[in-house]
């Protein structure tokens, strides 16, 4: 098949990258349980920029050529947002753990619906605005608002969420100008650069086998978003994005079976609303695409 229309491949590579952020997350919850997770999340940008610079320097024009662009600021500003990002849902990964942590941020694909409009001025219609509805529903369910009582800790996800889905939204902005390359380019070094400031200040000492960790932690990271620009190399966004809902269910499985998490009633019913509803949004936006 042409480049650009193997879906079936891109359904398997869009569920391996799953299954490797998955892991990653898991890594991450360990690491971050025993050390300062903005010493850790430095670390693994250090490993990132490295890896996006030697990407850049093997294609035509080399690191000058993706490093260029006419919006240096909010290329910058996407690169802070996901850093930021990270720290935040890595902190709720050893707060909350996997399962519900992962539960709320499923709901970012409704966020990404919902900012759409103020943020691209793309028309957002009434169908999708319901299921956006619905899918807060499912928030609702897995947060439990006035029921007992309510853990602040858990709008930490949600917080994650609103910080992915608008990255994501600036990185649909830069992708009118730039190319896929220069964004991973900033992406991975503007994040390094900030991480770096924070994180130099809280380092920690750390032992051989967490180094190890840590080396499997950059690695992963690595692979996934290698394998994440192959998927949409190889196959339409729409077709394969609600198969990014996997990393839901390994992530899962990962809390259950590695750190004894328990998987409630509320959580499960929770997170089937919100990717019902996000299915439906990433099949209205297929359909009007």
């Amino acid at each position: 098949m042409s480049r650009g229309n193997n879906t079936r491949l891109g359904i398997a590579l869009m569920i391996a990258v799953s299954v490797v952020f998955a892991s990653q997350d898991g890594i991450s919850r360990h690491l971050a349980a025993e050390y300062n997770v903005f010493m850790v999340v430095m670390i693994r940008y250090w490993f990132f920029a490295a890896f996006v610079i030697s990407v850049a320097a093997r294609k035509a024009g080399g690191v000058r050529a993706a490093a260029q662009t006419r919006q240096p600021v909010v290329q910058g500003l996407r690169g802070l947002l996901l850093a930021a990002e990270i720290c935040v849902m890595v902190t709720a990964f050893t707060i909350l753990g996997l399962v519900e942590s992962h539960a709320v941020f499923a709901a970012y694909p409704l966020l990404v619906a919902a900012l759409s409009g103020p943020i691209l001025g793309e028309h957002v219609g009434w169908r999708r605005w319901v299921a956006i509805g619905v899918g807060f529903v499912g928030v609702l369910f897995i947060l439990k608002p006035g029921l007992g009582v309510f853990d602040p800790a858990a709008v930490i996800p949600l917080a994650s969420a609103i910080m992915f889905a608008v990255y994501g939204l600036l990185t649909r902005y830069v992708a009118r100008d730039d190319s896929t390359a220069t964004s991973f380019f900033w992406t991975g070094t503007s994040g390094a650069v900030a991480m770096t400031f924070v994180g130099v200040w809280f380092w920690e000492p750390m032992n051989a086998v967490d180094w190890g960790w840590m080396g499997a932690l950059c690695l992963t990271g690595a692979l996934g978003h290698w394998l994440l620009i192959r998927t949409y190399e190889v196959a339409e966004a729409s077709a394969v994005q609600p198969f990014a809902y996997f990393q839901m269910v390994f992530a899962a499985l990962v809390g259950i079976t590695v750190f004894g998490e328990v998987m409630e009633v509320n959580v499960i019913f929770g997170a089937a609303i919100i990717v019902a509803a996000g299915l439906f949004t990433l099949w209205r936006e297929r359909q009007q695409g």
